[in-house]
């Protein structure tokens, strides 16, 4: 089988001509373009009656959108960007535009070519293909994975097709639209049968996460897996709240770094948004960038001019962007956070105990469909200090798929450790790649299929950015002595590095171990094989690392005398290279605990040392027959609280399951609505301390919306209906000519968890259709959305018309 190149950012540099000018100077972009249109005074007619829909000028006013990127140009830039920003097909629906997608995007590419070609007399320009987030939250269940990849491949196509340098995925809120983004892109190149490189920017805002609450080092060691060029950040603020973020880039990412603030936050003055960041304090603080952190592009984003640009350009003529680091720490990625594999405080601990196959409380919650109870589980593995989780819902006669993706979908979301995806089949692995936001681990790849099963799991492991557990199975079974599962590792290595292009540090070689508890003469010195393998695996393999499945050497013993083997087989492990275990976390004992008789028999019988008159075997079962499991949890029992002490944690911490029982108690002392106002929402209320603290993040505040709306719904039997009983009415709406709902239907959840109705009226609603909603509904606020810079315009419009109508109504914006 041919070879598949390993993806070499340093090589990449050589074959495109935009990367290439980044060996040689700092890249300028151009900077924001829906302030350049807004500042053209275009007319409704403009735009054809389609306010806001900036992507159509490249067909009505194309001398407006040409004439924006020559000034870029001309103030210095080397790229400008296609004004495409919202060219997603189901973007562009929203407009009656969705089937025009790849003609638009071809079109905006073809108008930024000819004025780049029009002005490369003196150095060459480059156009990079702005592709957009969109409008809604992949991650949050907004919009399907597989209606977002296809959108994509024809945004990506268009812009593509029509001779784009570069594609810039910016704006990035979910990273698991990143790695959509990215694979459709990759997509959309193998069709068209051209490649160009990809750039990426994430948002990430004040609080320092992005918007679903990824920190910055998640989408690092997301992208760091897949096939980017250049990763950088942009929007949400200016550049002074971005100084820690590109610090850690310049620390860790081998990629060409990319910096595309803002020009601050804006202000409505006179009903133009105002930025308040000087072109001369934006050049000066991207100067430092390059200088101090090895930036390579600079740029800017809402708010940036002609003059910040041409400012931007003279501060960074002459200076070279420093060299990247050429490798990468392997970390795994949850949505929210990154795990290094190597830890300082121990072993890499994987949690055992949402297998189906493994634990029986997790397959009867499966079985009994009780997602609420599997997360449960999930939670508390991580509490007991998992650091990842190994997730496997196969069954006979269910369908794992299903079962795989029922759970998948709420656990990305509410568990902050990586995911192991624990299938043997090949569907069902792909289908949890596809949600998994984040960059998690394959469990597993071996050879007892032969290598065609290997080739296809390396290809998805690629495409997705994935890694994998690699066990020492052959097609002649499980090797048993440590030179054979050595064997047998280096040819897993071969398939997946050399084969397949992916890194040494993307392997964790489980090399397997039988029990050393069942009395068979064939694998007594089972435990001892295995120690050595792992020892023999990183000898030879250099950059690998290994894991053990801890519980199969203890397989046939009671509960108690299993905790103490594999407790001291796992400190044995370590000694010889053990990296990282998967293992019930709570069930390991510190060995220090343990007396030196108890570690002595132990390891007697992990390195078989029989002699005359004694078997360790006999022994070890001898000494513990009869004791205690010792338990080493650490969560701390519930009931001892108050039941007002216990319904706020509950909230806070956004644990709904068999809350019924605790608000039962708790109506015993006060009345159904008491609990809601006194007890329930001061839970909320410190939800949302935290989450203003950026202490907590947004699909965690989610989560305690939905315990507050489990409680209510129990209580209500319980209230009498009385007229006022509802904390008030607040109408929601996205302005005019703005097409963005996530802020808004946000801002709808945790509203109405918080005891009051919303009535949420769309997007693109007109000021009139507001006002009528609050009448008729009798509103006590009203909300209004937006996030187009525009969108600051038509609120204060609309607040104008309410003060001439004598509206006095509070208005949230």
């Amino acid at each position: 089988m041919q070879s598949t190149p390993r993806f070499d950012p340093v090589a990449r540099r050589q074959q495109f001509p935009i990367l290439q000018a980044l060996t040689e100077r700092v890249l300028v972009f151009d900077g924001g373009m829906g302030t350049q249109i807004q500042a053209a005074d275009l007319s409704l007619e403009d735009f054809r009656g389609l306010e806001g829909c900036n992507e159509l000028l490249v067909e009505t006013r194309p001398d407006v959108i040409e004439a924006i990127h020559e000034r870029y140009y001309r103030a210095g830039a080397d790229v400008v960007e296609t004004d495409t920003f919202g060219g997603m097909p189901y973007v562009l629906d929203e407009f009656g535009l969705g089937e025009r997608a790849f003609e638009l995007n071809k079109t905006a590419a073809e108008l930024a070519r000819r004025v780049a070609d029009r002005c490369g007399a003196d150095k060459q320009r480059f156009v990079a293909g702005s592709v957009g987030p969109g409008t809604k939250l992949v991650t949050l269940g907004h919009i399907s994975g597989d209606e977002l990849s296809a959108a994509y491949r024809v945004y990506c196509k268009g812009l593509i097709a029509g001779g784009v340098d570069c594609l810039n995925i910016e704006t990035c809120q979910d990273i698991l639209q990143v790695k959509l983004a990215v694979i459709a892109a990759r997509d959309a190149m193998a069709e068209l049968g051209r490649e160009v490189p990809i750039f990426c920017t994430v948002t990430i805002e004040t609080t320092g996460t992005m918007l679903v609450g990824s920190d910055v080092a998640a989408a690092v060691t997301t992208l760091e897996a897949l096939p980017v060029d250049v990763i950088g950040l942009n929007c949400a603020t200016g550049p002074d709240l971005m100084q820690e973020s590109v610090r850690h880039l310049s620390q860790t990412t081998t990629r060409a770094i990319m910096v595309m603030p803002n020009a601050g936050l804006p202000r409505n003055v006179g009903g133009q948004a105002v930025y308040d960041l000087s072109p001369q304090e934006l050049a000066k603080f991207q100067a430092r960038f390059v200088e101090e952190f090895g930036v390579a592009v600079v740029g800017g984003c809402c708010g940036t001019t002609p003059e910040h640009v041409e400012a931007m350009a003279a501060a960074v003529a002459g200076l070279v962007p420093k060299p990247r680091p050429k490798t990468y720490e392997p970390q795994l990625a949850s949505l929210f956070h990154s795990v290094p594999l190597d830890q300082d405080t121990g072993p890499l601990i994987v949690g055992e105990r949402t297998n189906a196959n493994g634990s029986k409380k997790f397959r009867e919650l499966m079985l009994a469909g009780d997602v609420e109870g599997m997360l449960h589980m999930a939670k508390e593995q991580v509490h007991e200090g998992s650091h990842v989780l190994d997730v496997c819902t196969a069954y006979v006669g269910r369908d794992e798929g299903a079962d795989m993706l029922q759970l998948l979908r709420p656990l990305v979301q509410q568990v902050t450790a990586p995911v192991m995806i624990d299938s043997t089949q090949i569907d069902v692995v792909e289908q949890a790649l596809q949600v998994i936001p984040g960059r998690p681990i394959i469990n597993s790849i071996n050879l007892e299929d032969g290598e065609g099963k290997a080739d296809a799991l390396c290809r998805l492991a690629r495409r997705y950015g994935a890694m994998f557990v690699a066990l020492t199975i052959d097609e002649d079974g499980m090797a048993k002595t440590a030179e054979r599962k050595l064997e047998v590792a280096k040819r897993l290595y071969d398939i997946v590095v050399d084969r397949h292009g992916m890194q040494p540090g993307d392997l964790i070689f489980d090399p397997l171990t039988f029990t050393i508890g069942s009395g068979d003469e064939a694998s007594r010195d089972a435990g001892v094989q295995t120690l050595e393998g792992i020892r023999l695996i990183k000898q030879n393999l250099p950059g690998v690392r290994t894991i053990l499945g801890l519980s199969n050497i203890s397989f046939g013993l009671d509960p108690y005398p299993r905790q103490i083997l594999n407790s001291v087989y796992m400190a044995e492990a370590i000694r010889y290279g053990l990296d990282g275990a998967i293992v019930h976390a709570s069930k390991i004992i510190p060995t220090h605990k343990l007396d030196d008789e108890d570690k002595q028999v132990t390891l007697d019988l992990i390195h078989d040392r029989r002699r005359e008159g004694y078997d360790p075997l006999f022994a070890f079962i001898e000494r513990f027959a009869g004791k205690q499991r010792i338990d080493t949890g650490t969560q701390a029992d519930e009931m001892t609280l108050p039941v007002d002490e216990r319904l706020k944690k509950r909230i806070i911490e956004g644990n709904k399951i068999g809350i019924g029982k605790h608000l039962d108690e708790a109506m015993q002392q006060h009345k159904p609505l008491e609990i809601i106002n006194d007890i329930l929402l001061e839970g909320m209320k410190v939800v949302g301390e935290l989450f203003g603290a950026g202490e907590m993040q947004l699909p965690f505040v989610l989560q305690s919306a939905e315990a507050m709306k489990a409680a209510v719904a129990h209580l209500e039997p319980h209230m009498e209906k009385v007229a006022g009983e509802e904390k008030g009415t607040m109408v929601l709406a996205t302005v005019r000519g703005d097409v963005h709902d996530i802020g808004k239907n946000l801002v709808d959840i945790v509203v109405s968890n918080n005891g009051y109705r919303v009535v949420n009226l769309g997007i693109k609603v007109p000021a009139e259709q507001i006002l009528e909603a609050a009448k008729e509904h009798k509103a006590d606020a009203i909300g209004m959305s937006g996030l187009l810079v525009k969108s600051t315009v038509v609120m204060k419009e609309n607040l104008e018309l309410m003060s001439q109508r004598g509206i006095e109504t509070p208005v949230i914006c």
